[in-house]
């Protein structure tokens, strides 16, 4: 089962409280694999950074990946709310937005089968 981070993002006296996916081990194990595969198809490396939203305490994470043709991060993968975008990095422009971390990477580069997940 996916962990969530809560994050305040209404007022003191609200009842609601949001949802955000955070990355696991098993996206790390999957990143790694995910990686490996593709070294034949440009990509070329990955970072898993921190970030702090400007309107957030809480600590996100965000994978940058690296493709052959470009020196700069191609890709940003981050959370947000129940689901994860892909945005071009260099372009800042959103790509899309996914279900699960797996189907984010098969959408930069589908080398390894759709849905097949890592076990946590």
């Amino acid at each position: 089962m996916t962990k969530h981070v809560a994050i305040r993002n209404f007022p003191p006296d609200s009842n609601v409280v949001s949802l955000r996916l955070r990355l696991l081990p098993r996206h790390r194990e999957y990143l790694a694999r995910w990686l490996q595969a593709g070294a034949s198809m440009g990509l070329c490396d990955a970072d898993v950074s921190p970030r702090t939203p400007t309107d957030s305490p809480v600590m996100l994470e965000h994978v940058l990946v690296w493709v052959r043709e470009n020196a700069d991060p191609a890709y940003m993968i981050r959370p947000e709310g129940m689901r994860w975008l892909v945005i071009d990095h260099v372009r800042d422009h959103k790509l899309g937005s996914f279900p699960s971390f797996e189907a984010a990477l098969y959408c930069i580069r589908p080398v390894l089968p759709c849905g097949a997940i890592a076990a946590a």
